[in-house]
């Protein structure tokens, strides 16, 4: 997950674990294609009742998350691009409020009401995919091409193929038999592996491959298609799978599914290796906001770690640093093996750092 992408996630894991026992949370979504002086007038129109009415009808907490939501409106002359989404309401006592004005893609519909959670039906658009990969399955006697995202497997196409089964005959009549077989058989790999190219190496790659069928197909099939070096160098794993068709797209997904995880991992887990090497051999690391707040200072982190318990605000903060700097930033998830460890005894920040500091 990248920064921008995890302090999204963080923003609206708390906006929909907040809830309340009355329907004081205000939740106001406004499409770019809205104005703003249209977005501002139901809240008007409830803040001029609230003002009229006692705190039986009108709860005081609504009031204040009305009066949150006019004074945000405020700071716009116009929609953003991509629409602006306001959530303001009392959870626990406590004002919350979370204003989505610069969105990766536009509110499409415009949501205005107060209830006792925050409505986050607008938003569930706006973050893209984690990943993408291309699904394959080939057999001998057809194949399948589909995508697997954070919304599940969508099927591209499946295809037969017209390679014949084994003969059972015997003499020269088989041997030119499965001299055409074996032909066709590799003409057909050929064919799905353009295809495979055509769908996966296009405007928008995908991250990874997933690559099913029966464990004699699958070998012989990387070893005899022409098959693109970018698609080999992205292939996660093989995977058994009893079918060339839909239900094998889903299959291999879902056999697949362990393998991504872990690859998504892998670089978190190196970074995370490294550090606690550093930290063991008294290594170029730093650890704790102070410590490494002073190597930002001094432009010497390679690589930050910040962990998911922080808050997306701080994460954002080191990460943007970092990143001026030309460094990179790995994101540990507090639930990843000593992920816990990491946040507990380092306070979740952590750097590899180009050169020691004083």
């Amino acid at each position: 997950m990248s920064l921008s992408d995890y302090e999204l996630h963080d923003r609206l894991d708390r906006l929909s674990s907040a809830s309340a026992d009355r329907d004081i949370l205000v939740t106001l979504a406004v499409p770019p294609e809205q104005s703003i002086g249209e977005a501002r007038q139901p809240v008007e129109t409830d803040y001029a009742e609230a003002s009229q009415l006692d705190e039986q009808s009108f709860p005081k907490p609504l009031t204040d998350a009305l009066e949150t939501v006019r004074s945000e409106l405020n700071d716009y002359d116009e929609v953003p691009e991509h629409g602006l989404a306001i959530y303001a309401g009392s959870v626990d006592g406590d004002l919350l409020t979370s204003v989505f004005d610069d969105l990766p893609v536009a509110i499409d519909d415009s949501v205005y009401r107060h209830a006792n959670e925050f409505d986050l039906t607008p938003l569930e658009d706006v973050t893209e995919p984690e990943s993408t990969h291309g699904l394959l399955v080939v057999e001998r006697g057809g194949g399948a091409l589909g995508l697997l995202d954070d919304e599940g497997v969508q099927t591209i196409d499946t295809f037969e193929s017209e390679v014949p089964g084994k003969s059972s005959a015997g003499g020269q009549s088989a041997e030119r038999f499965e001299r055409d077989r074996e032909r066709q058989k590799r003409e057909f790999f050929d064919e799905v592996a353009e295809r495979a190219e055509r769908q996966f190496l296009g405007d928008d790659p995908v991250d990874g491959v997933l690559l099913g069928g029966t464990t004699g197909t699958i070998e012989t099939f990387q070893e005899e298609a022409e098959l693109d070096h970018r698609l080999e160098d992205r292939i996660v794993g093989e995977f058994a799978v009893e079918y060339s068709s839909q239900q094998g797209l889903q299959q291999l997904a879902e056999r697949g599914q362990e393998a991504i995880d872990e690859r998504d991992r892998e670089a978190v887990r190196e970074a995370l290796d490294e550090f606690f090497e550093g930290v063991r051999d008294d290594e170029p690391v730093a650890y704790g906001r102070d410590e490494v707040d002073d190597a930002l200072e001094f432009k010497a982190v390679e690589t930050l770690l910040l962990s998911t318990a922080l808050e997306g605000t701080a994460l954002q903060e080191f990460g943007n640093r970092t990143e001026e700097q030309g460094g990179e930033t790995v994101v540990v998830p507090d639930d990843f093996p000593d992920g816990n460890r990491f946040e507990e005894a380092f306070d979740g920040v952590g750097a590899l750092l180009r050169f020691p500091i004083e």
